[in-house]
C-alpha cells in the first residue's frame, strides 16, 4: 500500500510570481540543509532564490481568516531533495519569509518551525495582455536602518510553458517543502498545483538589505548591482499545501 496522503492545511491562490535566481556556492547553503535531505543541482549548479508573489483567496483548514486572505508574500529559498518511495523528491528550504500579518508567521512557525516575519509590505501590478506586465514587491525593515526594500521584474508578451530540463523548470518545479525542527529533526509537506506558463524577465532589479534580513553570508550574493543568473516571472495557480510529517531520520 502506498502512503497515506495528509489532509490539507491551506488552500491559496499563489499569482505574479516574481523568480530572481542566483547561483550560489554550496558552502553557504550546506549549513541549512535539513536533515534526511541533500543539496539538489541543477547542470552542476546550487542556486537561492528571491521569490514575490500574492496570496489570493486564502483559507486554512477550509477556513478564510479575517483580513488574512489576500496579501503578499517574498521569500529567500533553495533547493534540495529526498529519496521517496517514488524517487526523488524534490523540494525547497526557505531562509527566511516575509508576510504582512502577524498572525500568519506565528501560525507557519508554530505548525512548521518555518522562518517567516510580519514585516509592511506593498505591491504594485501592471499588466496589459498580450503586450507586457510589470510587478514589484516590498517590504520595509525595522529598527534604525529600517527601509523600504523592493524586487520587481518587467516582461512582455504572453507567458510560455516552461522547456523541460531547462533552469527556469527546475527552480519552479519543486513540489515539497523541507523544515528543520528546533531538536534536530524534519517536517516534509508536499505543495500541489499544475505546472505554471512564465514570462522570461526583460528587465529585473533587487533592492535589498540582504546583511539584516539574511546574514552576512547573502549580503554579497544579492547586491543591488549583482545580476541574476536568471530572472522570470509565473503567472501562478490555485495550490494546496499539505500538513506536516515529521521525517524518521
Amino acid at each position: 500500500m502506498g502512503e497515506a496522503v495528509p489532509g490539507r492545511f491551506l488552500t491559496a491562490e499563489w499569482r505574479y510570481l516574481a523568480m530572481l535566481n542566483y547561483e550560489v556556492e554550496p558552502a553557504l547553503l550546506q549549513p541549512r540543509v535539513p536533515a534526511g535531505t541533500e543539496l539538489d543541482f541543477w547542470d552542476g549548479r546550487t542556486f537561492v532564490s528571491m521569490v514575490g508573489f500574492l496570496f489570493k483567496r486564502t483559507r486554512v483548514l477550509g477556513l478564510p481568516l479575517p483580513f488574512h486572505v489576500n496579501f503578499e508574500e517574498v521569500n529567500l529559498r533553495f533547493y534540495v531533495r529526498r529519496k521517496g518511495p517514488e524517487g526523488w523528491r524534490r523540494g525547497v528550504v526557505f531562509v527566511k519569509e516575509i508576510v504582512p500579518r502577524a498572525a500568519i508567521a506565528w501560525t507557519a512557525r508554530a505548525i512548521y518551525n518555518e522562518p517567516y516575519q510580519a514585516l509592511k509590505m506593498r505591491h504594485h501590478l501592471e499588466r496589459t495582455p498580450g503586450e507586457s506586465v510589470s510587478v514589484e514587491y516590498g517590504w520595509r525593515t525595522r529598527g534604525p536602518r529600517g527601509r523600504w526594500n523592493s524586487m520587481s521584474v518587467t516582461a512582455e508578451g504572453e507567458p510560455q510553458a516552461m522547456t523541460p530540463g531547462s533552469e527556469a523548470e527546475f527552480i519552479a518545479e519543486h513540489y515539497w517543502g523541507y523544515t528543520a525542527q528546533r531538536d534536530g529533526g524534519c517536517v516534509e509537506y508536499r505543495v500541489e498545483h499544475p505546472p505554471w506558463r512564465v514570462w522570461p524577465a526583460t528587465r529585473s532589479r533587487l533592492v535589498c538589505d540582504a546583511g539584516e534580513l539574511y546574514g552576512e553570508g547573502f549580503a554579497e550574493l544579492l547586491r543591488e548591482d549583482q545580476a541574476p543568473s536568471s530572472a522570470f516571472l509565473a503567472e501562478g495557480s490555485a495550490i494546496v499545501v499539505r500538513r506536516p510529517v515529521r521525517l524518521k531520520l
